[in-house]
């Protein structure tokens, strides 16, 4: 049977999705929307690792989408211990015709589900009076769980696959051993606990409109000159001079970075960018993103692997056509005395 799932034209109309995603948010969240992990119910299993390796990205660029998706879009949950994520406008999107077969497969989908307050979550923007019914069958009583859903308020969204004959059955995955599971519990704990060391900066609009916007940091002295470093180069060499979304998401890669250097890493990248006329962040994180994965993470790193291309480059168009050992040029052969 075929699998697929399907996005509304709508999709494109929508104010957050027109006014306040960038193009790499809009990627992700339809990345979510129509994954092949994704089930009838909104809810399903996955790992970061899962999503760095689908959509190409690393995993610290994946939490980074997702901490922006919890936290300032408000479209997703995510329970780090059972691995469930969770789709808010789920039910709003896709369950407005649900035949037997479809409310049997969420029914199946729903006993699978770990983490009943994201059948909570995603059944308040159901509008199907049924369907809705039917998950909060599942969902248990209030006073239980009061103090779950408080720990949980932050989390993204999880679930199972089921066969159906609905058109929009799903993708069966096979998740990996018990032995990368632990791997990645230990690497999550470490990355939360960095975290709290080091908050990382935003940037706020003053309330007087005459003002230019200024830089709130939670941190050192130290971390607060580097972002002004930062936002200086930023609004001197005409990367927008109000684009404080493109700003913020730039600063997140002083903390939540692998680099030795971050600031200097940074600013070599936007000048990369100037040098080419890419006055983008899409451009500049793009930059950072390549020397993460080739785990360059300082400038003389960068440096040094750029002299090293540039050298191999070099040689081989130098090369030319051998010359065979013995041969003698003779510019007077085949003339007459």
């Amino acid at each position: 049977m075929a699998k697929y799932r399907m996005v509304w034209t709508s999709f494109w109309d929508n104010p957050i999705v027109l006014e306040e995603m960038t193009p790499e948010d809009r990627y992700f969240y339809l990345y979510l929307l129509t994954g092949p992990r994704t089930t009838k119910t909104g809810i399903y299993q996955i790992t970061k690792k899962q999503i760095a390796f689908e959509l190409g990205y690393s995993i610290d660029s994946v939490q980074l989408l997702m901490d922006r998706f919890i936290h300032h879009h408000k479209l997703i949950r995510y329970n780090p211990e059972t691995r469930e994520l969770a789709i808010k406008n789920w039910g709003k999107e896709n369950l407005h015709k649900c035949g037997k077969a479809v409310m049997e497969c969420i029914m199946k989908e729903l006993k699978d589900v770990k983490d009943t307050s994201l059948i909570q979550y995603v059944a308040e923007s159901i509008e199907k009076e049924e369907v809705r019914h039917l998950y909060e069958s599942f969902c248990e009583p209030e006073e239980s769980h009061n103090d779950e859903d408080n720990q949980n308020e932050e989390n993204i969204f999880g679930a199972s696959e089921c066969e159906e004959t609905d058109e929009a059955s799903l993708q069966h995955f096979t998740i990996r051993g018990e032995k990368e599971k632990q791997k990645e519990n230990k690497k999550e704990k470490q990355q939360q606990k960095e975290k709290q060391k080091a908050p990382a900066p935003t940037i706020e609009e003053e309330q007087d409109l005459n003002t230019t916007p200024s830089v709130v940091v939670q941190g050192h002295s130290e971390q607060t000159d580097d972002v002004k470093e930062i936002i200086e180069f930023w609004d001197n060499n005409g990367f927008g001079l109000s684009n404080l979304n493109a700003k913020e998401q730039l600063l997140l890669w002083l903390t939540n970075s692998s680099f030795l250097q971050p600031k200097a890493v940074i600013l070599k990248a936007m000048e990369i960018a100037c040098a080419n006329n890419k006055r983008r962040l899409n451009y500049v994180a793009g930059i950072l993103r390549n020397w993460e994965n080739e785990s360059l993470l300082t400038v003389d790193e960068i440096e040094a692997y750029d002299v090293q291309q540039h050298r191999q480059t070099s040689e081989s168009f130098s090369a030319g056509r051998d010359v065979p050992s013995g041969f003698v040029l003779d510019i007077t052969a085949g003339e007459e005395e």
